[in-house]
């Protein structure tokens, strides 16, 4: 602190004494009145906070109750309905409006229809057809009467639908209803499910800004008081008991060890199945009475900037012999700090000295605020250029990694990513035992091509092929250019060898089909090799298909070979 400021508070000098005198009278007269008040709004503020958190509360359950209500509603209805009681459940039109209804608001995930035996007739995007759900809770359950389930984590549906939250497992809670025909026989089941995410929206839906400022969190509790969401407190949180009083709101302590102002609703849901589930909205008691400690704080400034207003008077009156003093070291502290523009004093009347040293300070101030600004500005050059750098080096990796991997000539995948590609996939069939199959195709006649149409026609040739093979093949299928006349198709996910060869016929007959420009008709050869449980390596794998191929030329081309 300055020597001149410093001056201010010196006990033994007029100006400190003036200054103590008067900052304490009015500090003290309004830390009385502040003390008083204080201690009334500290009730009226805790009352205040908890009746709000039980309306928070109430219309949360009530929202969430109504939601359920109508979703329970809105799965029994469907079920009531002719072409689900009398129509044919593998109906296209039966699939479509469930797709329609699914895409008409996103609380649900998945709605399907099975039949008395619990497999899947139809469903939305087509998941889960076919498959067996006799075992599932809701499916039991919706047999005898409708069904609602209590949240679980996704089962079947896990790997078909992008987890929305990193932190926590994908979650559902089901909805479930008998299909009866008009003699009142099993005819299915349908059933629903909603995305928990749903169920956590609506309930963060009444949460306000100022709610959330003021660390008022929202549970969801089942009827046994496990904290269900959020996730983060599902295994570590439980519900203390709560007093059974007509008061909204309690005061508890919760076994993080922390009080918290608590209060609780429970969502009284017209559902088939009682959940039991309570909305819970607590704030930390120390959070509740912030406001008050707020106005403490304001009232306790309130004093402080009195008492210096009063200081200040008495600094005035006192003298203003240090004042240009003052103001020039003010005007350093801004200078130091940067934060304004120096102020240094102006008054005609200073004393000589003290004017020549003003005019040196700006003259120096000045200066090294100029070399300031030049070093921001190189420093801001030199920052640009780096970006720019940094940039296009690395646009140039990324085409460096995109020319490794891409076969040159045809645009497809090259060996190098298909070895890669093969790697992953024996890999994966070892943890998950889902089966691939591979192709190696190979062009019929291929030298003779080359011998009459020269190797430009030969290379128009493998780039139609490729084209053809990116064309009769999945997605989810790899095609890579093996090596010369040579390509191989990655088919994963198979679930017999028999899918695999009614692949590798399609292709052949493709290829077979196809005109080949300036060439006219080609013919090719596939070895096919599917991996099994037994291989060590993908190596085998590799090695059965290039017999397959060898074996497929020996028995006069065109045709598919299997090993």
């Amino acid at each position: 602190m300055p020597l001149a400021w410093a001056s201010v508070f010196n006990p033994r000098s007029f100006r400190g004494r003036l200054t103590l005198w008067f900052g304490g009278l009015s500090l003290a007269t309004l830390l009385s009145v502040g003390l008083y008040v204080g201690h009334i709004a500290t009730e009226e503020l805790a009352d205040f906070g908890g009746q709000s958190l039980h309306a928070s509360a109430r219309s949360a359950a009530d929202l969430l109750a109504a939601n359920l209500g109508e979703r329970d509603k809105e799965i029994r209805l469907l079920a009531q309905l002719p072409p689900f009681t009398r129509g044919d459940p593998r109906a296209p039109d039966l699939a479509k409006a469930l797709d329609l209804r699914i895409q008409a608001s996103g609380e649900y995930a998945w709605i399907g229809v099975t039949d008395a035996q619990g497999v899947v007739l139809q469903a939305t995007g087509g998941l889960l057809v076919g498959m067996n759900v006799s075992q599932r809770p809701w499916f039991q359950a919706a047999r005898e009467a409708p069904y609602t389930g209590d949240v679980h984590e996704a089962v079947l549906l896990a790997k078909q639908f992008p987890q929305r939250t990193p932190s926590e497992p994908l979650r559902f809670i089901d909805f479930a209803a008998p299909i009866l025909d008009d003699g009142g026989r099993l005819r299915g089941v349908l059933s629903a499910h909603a995305h928990w995410s749903w169920v956590t929206d609506t309930v963060e839906s009444v949460m306000t800004q100022s709610a959330v400022r003021r660390q008022v969190e929202v549970l969801i509790a089942d009827k046994e008081g496990r904290i269900l969401y959020p996730f983060r407190h599902t295994a570590t949180l439980q519900l203390p008991s709560l007093a059974r009083t007509s008061a909204p709101y309690e005061v508890v302590h919760w076994n993080d060890g922390k009080p918290y102002l608590t209060s609780a609703a429970e969502v009284q849901a017209r559902t088939s199945t009682p959940l039991g589930w309570r909305i819970v909205l607590r704030q930390p008691l120390q959070a509740a009475v912030e406001p008050m400690q707020i106005l403490h704080q304001q009232l306790l400034l309130f004093g402080l900037v009195t008492a210096l207003v009063f200081a200040l008077i008495a600094y005035r009156l006192a003298t203003r012999v240090s004042q240009p003093i003052e103001q020039l070291a003010q005007a350093m502290h801004h200078v130091e700090r940067g934060d304004q523009p120096p102020v240094y004093p102006q008054d005609s009347e200073q004393v000589t000295e003290i004017r020549q040293l003003s005019d040196s300070i700006q003259s120096m101030t000045g200066a090294l605020l100029r070399h300031e600004r030049e070093l921001e500005t190189l420093n801001a050059s030199l920052e640009q250029q780096v970006r720019e750098r940094t940039e296009a080096l690395s646009i140039a990796n990324q085409e460096l990694e995109r020319l490794a991997t891409i076969d040159s000539l045809t645009g497809l995948n090259n060996r190098r990513r298909f070895d890669a590609r093969l790697h992953e996939s024996f890999q994966l069939m070892r943890r998950t035992e889902r089966s691939f199959c591979l192709m190696l195709i190979d062009i019929d006649h291929f030298k003779a091509v080359n011998d009459q149409y020269g190797h430009q026609g030969g290379d128009e040739v493998l780039r139609r092929l490729g084209h053809l093979l990116t064309q009769c093949t999945r997605v989810t299928d790899f095609v890579a250019r093996y090596g010369g006349e040579e390509f191989v198709v990655l088919v994963p996910d198979v679930k017999d060898e028999d899918e695999g060869r009614h692949i590798a016929e399609k292709i052949r007959t493709t290829i077979a089909g196809a005109a080949f420009p300036a060439v006219g008709r080609l013919t090719a050869s596939v070895g096919l090799s599917c991996a099994r449980k037994g291989d060590t390596d993908s190596a085998e794998v590799v090695e059965r298909a290039d017999k397959a191929l060898y074996t497929a030329k020996e028995l006069g081309r065109n045709r598919v070979v299997q090993l």
